[in-house]
């Protein structure tokens, strides 16, 4: 089937959706997401949107912030015009009736690790979820927007597919649409497209223990670069310091960092606190800084987890507070009031991704990107916490301003061929992808994790060509299969990771390497 609309959406979370209600009076809006429109990181965002609301704070305490958690690397224009945009884009979300915890007639606000501040806002402790809630709404609500459901976009549409050589080096490059596979009917649409936005969240499970949902595999980041197009700092992967420890359970379980802000505190296997050895602001500072204290003193003690003790915090509090964790814990057996929680770092969001510029665009043309699979420059070496929900409404607006100025001045690529699967076979070797993704996974978190180093960086780059090769082989002969795409996926941003990695030659926010310390 082919499809014509003037603004394609990928992704239903935070940015895809506010992208979405703002450029459907201007045109036709299509959103395809790969699962339910619900599951997405955007749902499992537990600590809330970082915005400065009060004259208790100040634009320039959030500005100073988020600089010294980027560690010298965030752009600062970037981060000034993100955090002043905040207001504006919180009341947004209001309107299209999301509902963030109130006291009286202000909100009620919480404070992360690396603030200074009280300026989290949140709904209980699960905020994504009652986020998307109200978006969803909202765009089921809009008679020019189609949300289609478990639709897989493969790959970009550009002059490639027009018979068209494409190298990183071309001038030019355009993007027509994408190819998406319908995961019901196993058929593969065209879909054309005056503009298309990715919002295709992030690549957690390029990694063994990850808080993202199963469905972030980088998709978006490995379409841009197999179109020729820019993706940058993505060795900065931001493990968070907590994730409930539960070696069964995938995805890891997040405890949010607004628990430690409660006053809950760091310990060891021993019960004793030990963050006053790494940094004076304790718990509560940096999640590089806290993640890299606790990975060094599980190594140090030979042990696989740790504890985030709030037993001082009272019961009350924490079912009021934190009913989510609460609950949860409980169902493993853990009475929070009581007994400490098992915590570990888990792969939790990247702060690299497809280059934009302030208008979301990224280098081709009528494309552009917003949310976790973006780098806009705001997060630098480090993302300060719930500064990410932030950013993609930002530039899920910006994109939106800029594409609804654009969009009448463009035209549909009506040359473009459908995709074919002449000549391929089914594969019923399905333990080839599922041991490849399981190898890709150790191989990350091996030799590419929180502490790195040339040697375990070179090896991990040596085993990753191997299965990029036998996988690429498996593709050329195969149909085409939701698991195979995100496995390619997967393979060549746990490559684009470590090439990245290797060529930063300093310590810089969350990439460290023993080779590089004092240098």
């Amino acid at each position: 089937m082919r499809y014509e609309v003037d603004f394609l959406i990928i992704g239903s979370g935070i940015a895809g959706l506010s992208y979405a209600l703002k450029v459907a009076p201007y045109g036709k809006v299509c959103i395809l997401t790969k699962a339910d429109a619900s599951e997405g990181s955007t749902k499992y965002a537990q600590g809330g949107i970082a915005a400065v609301m009060y004259d208790s704070d100040s634009f320039e305490k959030h500005i100073e912030d988020t600089l010294v958690a980027g560690d010298g690397i965030s752009d600062r224009e970037v981060v000034e015009m993100t955090i002043r945009e905040a207001p504006e884009r919180i009341a947004e979300l209001v309107q299209y009736g999301v509902n963030f915890d109130r006291e009286g007639d202000h909100f009620d606000l919480h404070r992360e690790g690396g603030h200074s501040a009280f300026r989290i806002l949140h709904h209980k402790d699960n905020t994504g979820a009652e986020i998307e809630r109200g978006l969803l709404q909202a765009i089921h609500d809009h008679p020019n927007i189609e949300l289609k459901e478990h639709q897989f976009a493969i790959d970009l549409i550009t002059q490639h597919h027009l018979g068209q050589r494409v190298t990183k080096h071309t001038e030019g490059i355009e993007c027509y649409g994408v190819y998406a596979l319908d995961c019901r009917t196993q058929q593969i649409d065209t879909y054309l497209a005056k503009t298309t936005l990715l919002a295709t969240g992030g690549m957690g499970n390029v990694y063994t223990t990850t808080t993202t949902p199963i469905i972030s595999t980088g998709d978006g980041v490995a379409m841009v670069h197999r179109a020729r197009g820019v993706v940058k700092d993505l060795e900065f992967v931001q493990f968070h310091p907590t994730s409930l420890y539960n070696p069964a359970e995938k995805p890891a379980f997040l405890i949010t960092e607004a628990l430690r802000g409660a006053g809950a505190v760091l310990k060891d296997a021993k019960g004793e606190e030990f963050m006053q050895k790494y940094d004076s602001r304790l718990s509560l500072a940096p999640r590089d800084i806290v993640a890299r204290a606790i990975d060094n003193e599980m190594k140090r003690s030979g042990v696989d987890h740790l504890y985030l003790d709030a037993r001082h915090i009272g019961r009350a509090a924490l079912m009021n507070g934190f009913p989510t964790i609460y609950a949860k814990c409980l169902e493993i057996g853990i009475n929070i009031s009581k007994e400490m929680i098992p915590i570990r770092p888990a792969v939790h969001y990247q702060c690299g991704g497809i280059a934009v510029n302030k208008n979301g665009e990224s280098t081709i043309r009528n494309l552009y990107a917003a949310g976790e699979c973006s780098c806009t420059g705001l997060h630098g070496g480090n993302r300060l916490a719930s500064n990410s929900l932030l950013e993609a409404v930002v530039y899920a607006h910006n994109a939106a301003q800029d594409a609804i100025a654009r969009v009448g001045q463009l035209s549909i690529c009506r040359q473009v061929p459908d995709w074919s699967s002449e000549g391929m076979v089914f594969n019923e070797e399905m333990v080839l992808i599922t041991q490849t993704k399981k190898e890709l996974q150790e191989i990350m978190a091996n030799y590419v994790g929180i502490v790195r180093s040339d040697l375990r960086m070179q090896r991990a780059l040596d085993r990753l060509n191997l299965i990029y090769r036998e996988t690429e082989d498996l593709y050329q002969r195969s149909v085409l299969t939701e698991e195979l795409s995100e496995l390619r996926n997967l393979i060549a941003c746990g490559y684009l990771i470590t090439k990245q990695a290797m060529a930063r030659r300093e310590n810089r926010g969350l990439h460290y390497s023993i080779d590089l310390i004092g240098k």
